[in-house]
């Protein structure tokens, strides 16, 4: 890692981190827990993973650490659980490439965010991305409304919009590390639960299901998307996640045969091409201000 660029490193951990995401819908498919024992778990376990890896890493520094991160560390932790908290609730209201799709319009937010906030004002070609993808979104929405999935995919579009506000924290503090602030937020996701939750009873394939996917899906790959932006942008960290719109979905029909609307084929493709089009200019250097 030291002999790459900073463009380089961000990249890779976004890619391996989103690559250990994409599995992610397709397990949430096959577990039977009910949504507050799904999302208790998916905070408690990669709490003390991560928690116990940090402990590893710095030792005695890590309240140190911790409190250094400020305000920027309690704002990400807020988005970070909200968006946790959004998303299992979204695919658990809707067809699972909705709610990808809805997420594969973070890295549009994220851009606007970002020049609003941390003045990385996009170019020409970016807006007239955002515009493209916005439409496409509305359409989704419209298809869902005759469906009845217009809650999952409110919640789908929230979480986008947490994803794009969260990676823009890390952008504006990528001096401090704010992976202890991801460990808070996946507390505050497993307490919440704790209020609602009615049986924490990991019965048959569940006892191997829920581990897993809370290790492999969310502890890991989130603690490497918010180490990420500390080196590329946030808009640039959230376009990895098209490779979860696209293999997630792929993931799911192969397994349980849930095939996506035609509206949303249709929608999610717009935006795949819109955004990986936008990615491969930004990457190439061919933008024209």
């Amino acid at each position: 890692m030291k002999n790459l660029s900073d463009q380089q490193k961000g990249s890779l951990l976004a890619f391996v981190a989103v690559m250990f995401i994409t599995p992610d819908s397709l397990f949430i498919r096959l577990s039977s827990i009910d949504t507050w024992g799904l999302l208790f778990y998916r905070g408690a376990i990669p709490f003390l993973v991560i928690l116990l890896s940090l402990i590893f890493f710095y030792k005695s520094k890590i309240l140190k650490v911790t409190i250094g991160m400020g305000l920027a560390g309690i704002l990400y932790a807020i988005s970070f659980s909200l968006t946790n908290i959004t998303f299992i609730i979204s695919i658990q209201n809707t067809n699972v490439a909705n709610t990808l799709v809805m997420i594969a319009t973070a890295p549009m937010m994220s851009a606007v965010i970002g020049a609003l906030f941390l003045k990385e004002t996009p170019d020409k070609k970016t807006w007239i991305a955002i515009i493209i993808t916005f439409f496409a979104a509305v359409y989704i929405f419209y298809d869902s409304l005759k469906l009845g999935n217009f809650l999952g995919d409110f919640f789908g579009f929230i979480t986008a919009l947490g994803l794009a506000i969260g990676a823009n924290i890390v952008r504006y503090a990528k001096n401090k590390d704010l992976v202890p602030a991801a460990v808070i937020g996946k507390l505050f996701v497993a307490i919440f639960a704790l209020f609602f939750v009615n049986n924490l009873k990991l019965l048959d394939n569940d006892i191997f299901i829920i581990p897993l996917m809370c290790i492999l899906c969310v502890g890991i790959p989130f603690a490497l998307v918010t180490i990420a932006p500390r080196y590329i942008t946030a808009a640039e960290v959230n376009l990895f996640f098209l490779l979860e719109t696209i293999l997630g979905p792929i993931w799911v029909w192969l397994i349980i045969k849930e095939q996506p609307s035609i509206e949303t084929i249709y929608g999610g493709i717009i935006i795949i091409i819109t955004i990986a089009a936008h990615s491969i200019l930004k990457l190439r250097g061919k933008y024209i201000n």
